[in-house]
């Protein structure tokens, strides 16, 4: 089911009773969402993300804007009405049935002619659960369940009516590491085998660009970029969404640009051919540091050595420079790469595809040719 979103936008009153400005939590939505596909709604907490899953499920009526699912306008349409599946960040189980009762549960509402009989909801509930393989627990109530467990009892109930949308509110947020990585790839799966059209929400930029066919990354209500997980990553269009996506987290530095050279300090990084006199913002990829054994290529940067750590295959190099964002910036280099832990001064090569540069003053990506 192809999902389309147009000019969305969601204002609620302002919290200040003096006060009659507008809090916009969702503004002038523009997105496709491809039939099948796995969708991220990535951004931090108060980003409108939660609030824009609420509009497509009709639980929230939009302020502007339309909502299409397929052909069909749902913009007014009630919540029960559009075919949509939903799993709460919380679970929403109810303590008192049992795993079985609980996935039957959307079924027993149905009227007309969808109406199932008793033994027909059985056999689409065992269905469902047999896909999240869950089916053993069918007797026990959520409370003799882990969470890992509750959360695939809520996913099987969410899919029991094969909705035309499947809707995921930050579904592992309760969940621990461990569990949440296994249960991140069973979503994957379920999706894949299922075929519906989903969308997932999340603040946790790993879990979303893991699974998901597309991220659509939001900040105060916007979007900021939409596209494939590794190439938002590859290929941030503002300082907001390169610092966003990466784990350690992009290293930003404070540069200028002078006569088509780029400098950090008195460091000259690289050459930026076509790009006028300027202050930027440096943001360079862990990956994207080369370490210099000795002090031989031209352009390099200097900082100064706080700490190796030792990851397996490959190493974090922890240091600092007066012209870091960051308390500390990390490089990650190969393991096979010797520092001597006692100097107080190293320096690195930059790798160019992994150092982007941002307007001091929009933020926005400078392309380099």
């Amino acid at each position: 089911m192809k999902i389309v979103l147009e000019n969305l936008t969601k204002k609620f009153p302002g919290r200040n009773k003096k006060s009659k400005d507008e809090v916009i939590a969702v503004n002038n939505f523009n997105f496709e969402i491809p039939d099948g596909k796995l969708i991220g709604l990535l951004g931090p907490s108060g980003c409108g993300k939660s609030t824009a899953l609420n509009l497509l499920c009709g639980l929230l009526a939009p302020t502007e804007g339309k909502i299409y699912f397929g052909e069909d306008e749902v913009t007014n349409l009630p919540a029960e009405n559009r075919g949509v599946g939903f799993v709460f960040q919380n679970y929403a189980l109810y303590p008192h049935l049992t795993v079985l009762q609980n996935i039957m549960f959307p079924l027993e509402n149905l009227k007309g002619k969808d109406k199932l009989t008793k033994e027909q909801m059985r056999e689409k509930a065992l269905e469902a659960a047999k896909l999240v393989q869950i089916d053993e627990l069918m007797d026990r109530k959520p409370g003799q369940l882990s969470g890992g467990q509750q959360q695939r009892v809520a996913i099987a109930r969410a899919l029991v009516k094969m909705p035309r949308v499947l809707l995921m509110d930050e579904p592992l947020s309760n969940l621990d590491a461990r569990l949440r990585l296994q249960t991140r790839e069973e979503i994957s799966r379920i999706q894949k085998e299922t075929g519906i059209t989903t969308v997932f929400v999340t603040h946790d930029q790993e879990e979303a660009m893991s699974i998901s066919d597309m991220i659509v990354v939001m900040k105060d209500g916007v979007i900021q970029q939409i596209g494939e997980p590794q190439k938002v990553y590859d290929e941030p269009e503002n300082l907001f969404v390169a610092k966003f996506l990466g784990t350690p987290p992009i290293n930003v530095f404070t540069g200028e640009i002078k006569e088509e050279k780029l400098w950090i300090g008195s460091d000259f990084c690289m050459d930026v051919e076509g790009v006028r006199n300027q202050e930027v913002y440096v943001a360079i990829r862990p990956e994207g540091f080369v370490f210099c054994q000795e002090e031989t290529p031209e352009r390099k940067l200097h900082c100064c050595l706080q700490a190796v750590e030792v990851m397996g295959r490959d190493i974090s190099v922890v240091a600092t420079h007066p012209l870091l964002e960051n308390v500390v910036m990390r490089a990650i280099i190969s393991s096979e790469t010797k520092v001597d832990t006692g100097r107080k001064e190293i320096s690195f090569e930059l790798k160019k595809n992994k150092v982007f540069i941002f307007n001091k003053e929009t933020e926005e990506r400078i392309y380099l040719k």
